[in-house]
């Protein structure tokens, strides 16, 4: 593990000197990196720190030319001292996976495993595999995710939002059955090679796979320090820092093509051979390397992010690693979860979602599609995400609820001021699956509530004000013009739930009551969002011993965002069978019967233009 450093001037001066020259080295075709390191003589270390250039091809003067390089000086002037340069001939690439698939049965590190773990394979679903090299938590919400590289969960074709699986498909190609959780974030740069998903589908812990010791801290690592990694294809693997502050170019194919990526080298440490000699293969990619203690056993500081090595045909060694500061700061990560605070009053400790027992009959939630269930956003494993007196589904992609279940006790109900509560976003939740105030900014939208806030104001004045701030997160919100619940446009809407209180002997004024949109392809997109044009709501009740259920659709005219006219809402009454074909949710046989009505064709049925036309038998 490593000690408090001493101050080095010269060290910081060469440092310095390769993070603003490093790149334009690299820009000549025969120069693979640049870095800090031990001159060698003779393949030996002579102890004397030099600037170290690796080429593709060492060769004398004559042929330089004919390489398009230059001569690289015997010595270079860095902060008016004379330091000495070092050429190496060595070549590098990533440790990835890019063969055929193997034959042999999967050992654990490249089989599906529940919880994971740091050190087994992972990969984007249209890539082929790596390691996880830790978990890590989101800076802002406190979200778990893996950590590993950019070429490893993004790879050149993927985007934010891609399917992560674990195993990777080079050693598991059932793509839907080993699904893990999606790409939140990732950058390819100076700065590192790096990566984070999700972690949905499954459990997790954070100890690495056959070291023993959960990172908790890290490091900067300089040169003669001593590290381990973990990782997929090597396993556990020894090694000795021999470069660092480094620049290395690594061609990543396609229309990626080469990039200069920042980091430090490591070679085999003599006194704990590999078993094959190789501390860096394909599949590798992602592990992350432990500084180890003072009696050589893993430590729990992080030294760096595994990324590559030397390509094929090299005589020598080495590894590749990326500055955890550097990843960690790019990818707004840390080793330990942070106290997330949310904005003032708002709740998350929901322990009294959706209640499906609230009725005298039952009301279970509705089952998503195999496709809604795949885009579904988990919370603990699970698409269902609780808040107070209301539950609901959220789509990854669309960014809105899938569906929103809420409970209404008409003789609880209380008053509760809106006044100070803020829309917020769910910090349970990665917030790049959540629509905020970005949307809503300067045009005709208003942040519509899904689950009617008076709704949910019921019950001990405690757990009514709870329930009127969780209200206001952005899960229980969707994109509806400014005059969607308006008198003047009937108002049919707006008043659904009150008019089955007027209209209805309710038994123990209770009712139940689901609603959402209706996610369209051609759904138009504006800032970026698709805007859902149709609602839909489903009202539960029980009526002298019997369930009852009154399902509506409403189509909203999304037009008129920049203009001034705007065309009537239109509210129909409808089956709930119709709901289920819309939005690819399926209610119990229960519901779905005492939803039944017999209904004029689509084509010809007429649109409600008052309460009063509702059929509550």
């Amino acid at each position: 593990m490593p000690t408090k450093r001493k101050p080095n001037q010269q060290m910081d001066k060469l440092k310095a000197f390769v993070r603003t020259n490093g790149t334009d080295y690299l820009k000549d075709p025969n120069i693979t990196s640049v870095g800090i390191g031990y001159k060698t003589v003779k393949g030996k270390s002579t102890g004397e720190v030099a600037i170290q250039f690796t080429v593709e091809r060492k060769a004398g003067p004559e042929a330089l030319e004919s390489l398009g390089t230059r001569s690289i000086p015997e010595f270079i002037t860095v902060g008016g001292e004379k330091i000495k340069t070092d050429v190496i001939e060595r070549r590098y690439a990533s440790s990835y996976v890019e063969v055929e698939l193997e034959a042999a049965l999967p050992v654990e590190r490249k089989r599906r495993i529940d919880p994971v773990k740091p050190g087994v394979s992972v990969s984007n679903f249209r890539g082929s595999a790596g390691t996880i090299g830790c978990i890590v938590y989101d800076n802002e919400t406190g979200s778990p995710y893996i950590l590993s590289n950019w070429h490893v969960l993004n790879t050149p074709g993927g985007v934010v939002g891609d399917d992560v699986l674990q195993p990777g498909p080079f050693d598991d190609n059932r793509v839907n059955a080993n699904r893990m959780g999606k790409l939140i974030r990732s950058f390819l740069g100076a700065a590192g090679d790096c990566a984070v998903a999700s972690i949905e589908d499954r459990r997790f812990e954070a100890e690495v796979l056959d070291l023993g010791v959960k990172p908790d801290a890290i490091g900067e690592a300089e040169l003669g320090d001593k590290v381990v990694k973990s990782g997929r294809t090597t396993a556990v693997t020894h090694g000795i820092v021999t470069r660092v502050n480094a620049m290395f170019k690594i061609n990543y194919g396609g229309a990626t093509g080469e990039q200069s990526i920042g980091g430090f080298e490591i070679g085999p440490d003599p006194g704990q051979p590999a078993a094959n000699g190789e501390i860096s293969m394909g599949g590798d990619s992602g592990s992350i390397w432990l500084f180890k203690t003072s009696s050589g056993k893993p430590g729990k500081v992080i030294a760096g992010l595994h990324f590559g090595g030397e390509s094929d045909g090299n005589p020598d060694e080495f590894a590749l690693a990326c500055y955890p500061k550097s990843v960690f700061e790019k990818l707004s990560i840390s080793l330990k979860k942070p106290s997330v605070t949310t904005a003032p009053g708002a709740a998350v400790d929901a322990s009294s979602g959706f209640n499906t027992s609230f009725l005298a009959k039952p009301v279970p939630l509705p089952v998503l599609s195999p496709e809604n269930k795949v885009d579904a956003v988990k919370l603990g494993g699970s698409e269902v995400i609780p808040y107070t007196h209301f539950s609901l589904a959220h789509h990854s992609k669309r960014k809105f609820a899938i569906w929103v279940g809420w409970n209404v006790d008409g003789a609880r109900i209380r008053r509760e001021s809106r006044k100070g509560v803020p829309f917020v976003k769910d910090p349970r939740l990665p917030l790049n699956v959540q629509v905020g105030d970005e949307l809503y900014r300067g045009n005709r939208l208003d942040r519509g509530h899904i689950a009617r806030r008076a709704d949910l104001l019921w019950g001990g004045e405690a757990e009514a004000k709870k329930a009127n701030t969780d209200s206001f997160f952005f899960t229980n919100i969707t994109p509806q013009m400014d005059d969607f619940n308006q008198s003047s446009k009937s108002g049919v809407w707006g008043r659904l739930e009150d008019a089955v209180f007027s209209e209805v002997d309710v038994q123990d004024l209770r009712i139940s009551v689901f609603g959402g949109p209706v996610f369209h392809e051609d759904d138009r997109v504006f800032r970026q969002v698709r805007i859902p044009r149709e609602f839909w709501k489903l009202l539960l009740f029980v009526e002298g011993g019997k369930l009852k259920a009154k399902a509506f659709l409403l189509t909203q005219n999304l037009n008129a965002l920049e203009a001034l006219e705007l065309d009537q809402f239109k509210v129909f009454q409808v089956n709930v069978s119709e709901i289920e074909d819309r939005c690819g949710i399926t209610f119990s046989n229960e519901v779905r019967t005492a939803g039944a009505m017999r209904l004029a064709a689509e084509s010809v049925r007429p649109a409600l233009a008052s309460i009063e036309e509702i059929d509550w038998s």
